[in-house]
């Protein structure tokens, strides 16, 4: 009875990425919102929820590098970068990496570069592989407010109504860590 509510909950997630809208899931460490990449719509949509500035830029989370890859430029990047960053996935680092030229300004914001992440988190994993793309991914949690580490806590931000895949966050306290594949900084630690 319950692994059916699941599926249920799963489809009804599935659906409304594939319709445009904006959903809830699961994380690393925080749920997260994500869209469909591909759909300024739904960028847009997502950007206004979080009252969110798209020059900001957002985050590409997936189950596979093959997924991200038509939306960077990783000719770019020397042997040892690919390495340093294909060493770190699927797990809990983004890494900004330069962007393609054809990749949307939506996603990109002011930059030529767009932060990327391989995830190993089953439900994520298992959301972009129906999917057959990645999502956006940027914390869920209202402008102002502490990023939500529940689904509870998703319906209080964002009511009731809201479409949130039910699951469990992968227990991490802190987002994923950030860093620059060009130069190997850090930009947020992890």
């Amino acid at each position: 009875m319950n692994l059916e509510v699941k599926n249920d909950n799963f489809k009804l997630c599935l659906d409304a990425l594939r319709e445009n809208k904006v959903i809830a899931y699961p994380t690393e460490a925080v749920f997260g919102l994500g869209c469909n990449p591909e759909s300024e719509t739904a960028v847009m949509k997502l950007l206004a929820l979080k009252h969110r500035l798209p020059e900001k830029g957002l985050i590409l989370i997936a189950d596979s590098f093959s997924q991200l890859e038509p939306y960077v430029a990783l000719r770019e990047l020397s042997v040892l970068q690919k390495e340093r960053m294909f060493a770190s996935w699927p797990g809990p680092v983004t890494w900004i990496l330069p962007a393609c030229p054809q990749t949307p300004r939506w996603l990109t914001g002011r930059f030529d570069s767009l932060a990327v992440r391989v995830t190993n988190h089953p439900l994520v994993k298992k959301l972009c592989s129906e999917l057959g793309k990645p999502l956006v991914s940027t914390s869920a949690n209202l402008s102002g407010r502490e990023p939500c580490r529940n689904e509870n806590e998703v319906y209080n931000q964002f009511g009731s109504k809201f479409p949130v895949l039910i699951g469990q966050t992968g227990g991490r306290i802190n987002p994923s860590e950030i860093r620059d594949a060009l130069t190997g900084n850090q930009i947020r630690p992890g």
